[in-house]
């Protein structure tokens, strides 16, 4: 710290993201709830405590898959192989994004670092897919998500708001 400067903690006590991303399981539309983010290409992978479960979306007509996201550099980078491996390998990953691992990085310097916000912030992320890179006409390149999109990026938007809105117990 500099002279004349204070320490300052942000009262942050939640960070919730919503995401489109590519599902490596499943079809446009279907959501996707993270567990961890991992960083394609380099050592960098980010364990989270999700607030959010695979059971907060179920019951809604939408599949939900819960596991691992790999951030990628970009999806002209990607060929069906290396999916296929973050799939079916130990890694079990349940989409491809390109921003989680980005985003987590900063939260975890914020919060474990730097302690600009609380250490034990909440985190949300969710994820509706927009493609199925592995599925033959079901790419990016196949065409917008349409009104597919509409029914995830509305619930994972009621649950966002119900989760910061939910009463939280008095200690």
């Amino acid at each position: 710290m500099g002279v004349g400067e204070k320490e300052l903690t942000l009262n942050v006590q939640s960070i919730s993201i919503m995401g489109k991303a590519g599902i490596l399981e499943g079809k446009k539309g279907d959501i996707m709830v993270a567990t961890a983010h991992i960083f394609e290409g380099t050592a960098d992978n980010y364990p989270i405590e999700n607030q959010f479960t695979k059971q907060d979306f179920e019951g809604h007509g939408l599949a939900v898959y819960e596991g691992p996201m790999v951030t990628v550099l970009g999806t002209s980078l990607q060929n069906k192989d290396i999916l296929y491996y973050f799939l079916n390998s130990s890694w079990r990953a349940v989409g491809l994004e390109m921003e989680g691992a980005h985003y987590q990085k900063a939260i975890q310097a914020a919060s474990k670092i730097r302690k600009s916000i609380h250490s034990n912030v909440t985190l949300r992320y969710a994820y509706y897919a927009s493609d199925n890179p592995l599925v033959t006409g079901a790419t990016l390149a196949s065409g917008s998500l349409g009104v597919e999109g509409v029914k995830p990026t509305y619930l994972v938007t009621l649950k966002i708001l119900e989760k910061i809105f939910e009463p939280t117990p008095v200690e």
